[in-house]
């Protein structure tokens, strides 16, 4: 973990944020900023920068199936519901802590940018 990051803060405590769900190595949270009527972020418990810094597979997979867990547990997968992950400048990544965005609760569009 790193003292400056936003989602290191997070994950230890130092912010607060509600935890909407969690595993070993994982936590979930509601995005501050939602872009639709429910929007969670997962984040893994080590700081990690990007998807493009991943070099453990299980951990990836934890990550995903916390995001559907959430999904779940707020009544979106009969629905549907959309999990991205922004990767670097270019791709919408804004806080350099690798994290996925559970997003539903409406119809998602395509292309989303």
């Amino acid at each position: 973990m790193t003292d400056s990051c936003l989602f290191c803060r997070i994950v230890r405590g130092e912010i607060p944020s509600p935890l909407v769900g969690e595993s070993e190595n994982a936590i979930a949270i509601r995005d501050i900023s939602p872009q639709a009527p429910a929007h969670f972020l997962v984040m893994p418990k080590i700081h990690v920068q990007s998807l493009a810094q991943v070099r453990d597979s299980a951990l990836l997979g934890e990550l995903l199936m916390l995001a559907n867990r959430v999904a779940e547990e707020h009544w979106l997968a009969d629905s549907g519901f959309r999990v991205v992950v922004n990767t670097g400048e270019n791709g919408g990544q804004t806080v350099q802590h690798l994290h996925l965005h559970v997003l539903g609760g409406r119809a998602m569009r395509w292309p989303p940018g």
